[in-house]
């Protein structure tokens, strides 16, 4: 555990991409065999279930710092982590014994057979074995926190450079429905791999937002353009006789989308599309918040399957008779999509629309309705390209439209996490009715660290109340608010809810009377609501 806290430490201390992929290459160096498949499981977001809920912590914590509730709220007030507050809140250890990031996983999922008097003794036990890195690690897989600014694409890449694979190969043994509590993590990522599991997708081909004037991509006649369309980023498998469907965050959600299921049936045995999960009806794309009201259900009755119905719109083929055809170029697997298409009429799969037109500026006439085809701009993929692991930088990009803005004044904050623990960097932002101010978007990213510092400052010097970690601010910062979509929701208070809001700018050149207003976000609604 020592050896996977240093690591963590190591990891949240730096934004340099060099020194975390040397921390992780030192930690696989010198880590076990099942210290390594443990680590691997939690940074491909592998946890095990949750066996202590945060209320037990709370008051373990309390009752072995011989502390008051109250106490500890302010302190974790203060701190803005849980897993910190109470790491540094227990009083030192009574003994300490080295144990494996193993071991102290696989204690925690053994707990589950246990009554909460036994867990509250055995977390006790653990906590007494563990220094205050240890403890903080152990506390943050206790809740399920565990989160750091380390991609699964740089753990490849250090795998890859410490066991002389290709980093293809590392990332394609590391998708899957694989179970780090029963693999061997040689057998894993060492041993000849071959794709006898089934269920196995492919890691996913990402594209980079467009960096340069389209001009400069030659003829548009040697780019396959598509909408970029705003759903779940899938793939669909049919081998051996079983359908399994992935979203691009490794989940298997083959439940979820049970008339996708019986669309992929009839597909050709030894098939896998890359496509995107869409809410779909009567050959139109629908809002996403309607892909969204079954994207949480544990079940899925009558009533949900026909109020948000669901297609796949297939963007490419990457396995065809159980033949891999990544490495063929997208103008090849483009005409093997068209053809499969032709041979499986279904209203479930729809392929891609191939956009043409004899130049740029026509494209980029076309791009500026993409909101009123539920799009958010367009894909930019060579017909020669190779479908490649995860974003190569020339070959695809995402052409995107601009978002949508509107200007608010900051009302509340709160801490962040990790890096930002101490400092307030979450904001709710509103817009005036009248003479007062309704909150309408919250948002946590796009300051400079120097912004949120100075922003910081404000909000310690002019805080009017507090509601446990949340201050309310004295009016006047406004900050633009950049967003891809706006639609109707009664669960917020301006009846209004944004679709990916973040900071664009801080205005300091407009006064809190200057900021947008109810009435501006209706209007934005009604042009551009879905």
């Amino acid at each position: 555990m020592r050896l996977f806290s240093e690591l963590f430490l190591r990891l949240d201390q730096s934004n340099k991409t060099s020194d975390k992929v040397n921390a992780l290459k030192d930690f696989f160096l010198r880590a076990s065999d099942e210290d390594r498949i443990w680590a691997l499981a939690f940074f491909t977001h592998r946890r095990p279930k949750r066996q202590v809920n945060t209320r037990q912590l709370r008051t373990w914590c309390c009752e072995k710092s011989g502390i008051a509730d109250w106490l500890f709220e302010e302190s974790y007030q203060s701190v803005g982590d849980l897993a910190e507050t109470i790491a540094l809140l227990l009083p030192a250890p009574s003994s300490s014994q080295e144990m494996s990031l193993a071991y102290w996983t696989e204690f925690l999922i053994a707990m589950e057979q246990y009554p909460e008097e036994t867990k509250r003794d055995k977390i006790f036990w653990a906590w007494d074995q563990m220094d205050k890195d240890e403890r903080f690690i152990f506390n943050k897989i206790i809740t399920g926190g565990f989160r750091v600014g380390v991609s699964q694409m740089l753990v490849t890449q250090a795998v890859s450079e410490v066991f002389k694979k290709e980093k293809t190969e590392v990332a394609h043994r590391l998708m899957g429905d694989w179970n780090p509590a029963k693999t061997d993590f040689r057998q894993l990522l060492l041993d000849d791999f071959g794709n006898s599991d089934g269920s196995k997708p492919y890691p996913f081909c990402l594209a980079h937002p467009l960096e340069t004037e389209t001009e400069s991509l030659g003829s548009p006649s040697e780019w396959l353009v598509e909408w970029k369309w705003d759903g779940i980023r899938g793939q669909i498998i049919h081998r051996k006789g079983e359908v399994h469907i992935w979203s691009r965050g490794e989940e298997l959600v083959t439940e979820k989308f049970p008339e996708l299921v019986q669309m992929a049936k009839t597909l050709p045995l030894g098939t896998v599309l890359d496509g995107e999960i869409i809410a779909f009806q009567d050959g139109s794309p629908l809002p996403f918040a309607v892909l969204q009201k079954r994207i949480g259900r544990k079940t899925l009755g009558k009533k949900i399957l026909q109020e948000a119905p669901v297609a796949f719109i297939a963007y490419d083929v990457l396995e065809w008779e159980t033949k891999d055809l990544r490495q063929s170029e997208l103008v090849n697997r483009r005409e093997k999509l068209e053809w499969l298409k032709d041979l499986h009429v279904d209203s479930k799969l729809v392929i891609s629309e191939r956009i043409i037109a004899d130049s740029w500026e026509e494209l980029t006439e076309i791009r500026s309705q993409a909101r009123t085809f539920m799009a958010e701009g367009m894909m930019l993929k060579s017909l020669s390209s190779a479908y490649e692991v995860g974003r190569k930088r020339g070959a695809w990009w995402k052409w995107k439209i601009e978002p949508l803005s509107i200007d608010g004044v900051m009302v509340y904050a709160q801490k962040g996490h990790g890096r930002r623990a101490d400092l307030y960097s979450d904001y709710t932002l509103a817009v005036w009715d009248g003479d007062r101010l309704v909150p309408f978007a919250k948002a946590y990213s796009g300051l400079t660290d120097a912004e949120m510092r100075e922003v910081d400052r404000y909000v310690k010097n002019n805080t009017l109340e507090k509601f446990g970690p949340v201050r309310t601010i004295k009016p006047g910062l406004v900050f633009e608010i950049a967003f891809e979509g706006i639609q109707e929701s009664s669960r917020h208070k301006s009846g209004i809810a944004l679709r990916f809001p973040r900071i664009q700018r801080w205005r300091k050149d407009k006064s809190i009377q200057e900021a947008n207003t109810l009435q501006d976000l209706k209007d934005l609604l009604k042009a551009y609501g879905k």
